[in-house]
């Protein structure tokens, strides 16, 4: 009971932060600011995030929300999913609030709108939970961290999970960085598998029929096993409509896709089965961080944390770490120095920042679904942990 009143104290103190305190910094504060999709069409994913962030500077500062007597001090700026916003909102962070560090965003548009903003206000930007590659590689710049997973951390396992000789794969993206980085990931991580057909639909499709049937076109009289891959953010997918068809009964063809988050996981229990790769699920790791962060989420919320929780979690036990091994100084370059290859534990395990590109290396699972009338969505079990060194994760900046 102890932890739950002190949790619903955390958040109520940030929202206090939020509504009363003045643009100009105390002494006594760090100051962060956290730009996410609160509305929009990825508003679930930043929801998660900023519940996540709070439990992730409750637990790493055991519940004073303070490191080296400065009190943390979040600031909640809503991007509503577009660049431009989320540029503005930046610049005003770190220009009018003062903010000493930022986390965010939900969607990797407007990540790479904020980028530049970053290395402006020579501030640090902890991307989380946007995957786009471009963000830790051609557009990164020092002042970038990301603990969220990159395209191509997710397409290496999900080459684990799929990479089998003779497969041939149609693959069903979303026409913007996610999904192009995704897919390029992917086609550069497949050794024995083949791609041979990629089809791109606007972000917010809502009906699929037509590139659906452009894939099925493509794939159904190949020889061998077939699978559409679906690299698909957003709470329309296109699962229900792939598993209206009965693609596998017709025409032999499976569908594949990552972990996601729970609402969206429950048209994978109309395929049984079905392996990939994720990120996270609640189940699957074994540790202190994500333990407490399972039994604590429960209190609260009656329900179980979900895949960008885990997320905004690591990225605020992240800051905590590095401003303890700072003595809570927020001087950037100070900052910059301690993080490079700086580990720390989360709830999926140990992280590490690269030093050459500063992305967080970590483990991703090899699942496969199992239908359990007690879960309303399709359970991702675990074939497998997939480790960092395994996946060789390309260095894709210019450093």
């Amino acid at each position: 009971m102890r932890l739950t009143r002190r949790l619903a104290l955390a958040a109520a103190l940030a929202s206090t932060f939020v509504a009363l305190l003045p643009a100009h910094a105390a002494s006594n504060e760090i100051r962060i600011a956290h730009v996410y999709s609160k509305t929009g069409p990825l508003e679930a994913y930043g929801k998660q995030t900023q519940v996540g962030l709070l439990m992730g500077l409750d637990y790493a500062t055991g519940g004073t929300m303070t490191v080296a007597g400065k009190k943390l001090v979040v600031i909640e700026k809503d991007d509503q999913g577009k660049p431009d916003v989320g540029k503005s909102l930046l610049a005003a962070a770190y220009g009018d609030d003062k903010a000493d560090i930022a986390v965010g965003p939900s969607s990797s548009g407007v990540a790479l709108a904020m980028l530049p903003v970053a290395e402006e206000y020579k501030k640090i930007l902890l991307v989380e939970p946007a995957v786009a590659d471009s963000i830790t590689g051609e557009k990164w710049n020092k002042y970038i961290f990301r603990t969220g997973r990159n395209s191509g951390q997710d397409a290496l396992a999900n080459a684990v999970a799929s990479d089998v000789p003779g497969l041939s794969i149609g693959v069903l993206a979303q026409d913007y960085a996610f999904g192009r980085d995704g897919v390029k990931a992917f086609k550069d991580a497949l050794k024995k598998a083949k791609i041979v057909h990629e089809e791109y639909l606007p972000a917010q499709t809502t009906d699929f029929t037509a590139g659906i049937q452009r894939l099925v076109d493509a794939l159904k009289d190949r020889p061998g096993p077939k699978v559409i891959a679906v690299v698909w953010a957003g709470a329309i997918t296109p699962f229900p409509a792939l598993a209206a068809l009965d693609l596998q009964k017709r025409y032999g063809i499976a569908v594949g896709s990552g972990g996601n988050i729970l609402p969206a996981m429950a048209a994978y229990k109309q395929f049984p089965g079905m392996e990939g790769a994720t990120y996270y699920y609640f189940g699957i790791p074994k540790n202190p961080a994500n333990e407490w962060l399972v039994a604590n989420h429960y209190k609260r919320f009656k329900q179980p944390p979900d895949f960008f929780t885990a997320g905004g979690m690591a990225a605020g036990i992240a800051l905590v770490e590095a401003l303890k091994k700072t003595g809570g100084d927020t001087a950037t370059n100070k900052l910059i120095k301690t993080m490079e290859g700086m580990s720390f534990e989360t709830p999926k395990g140990k992280m590490t920042f690269r030093a050459e590109d500063h992305q967080a290396m970590q483990s991703m699972y090899h699942f496969r679904i199992k239908v359990d009338p007690a879960f309303p969505w399709g359970v991702p079990e675990l074939v497998r942990e997939i480790k960092p060194e395994e996946m060789n994760v390309p260095i894709r900046n210019k450093r």
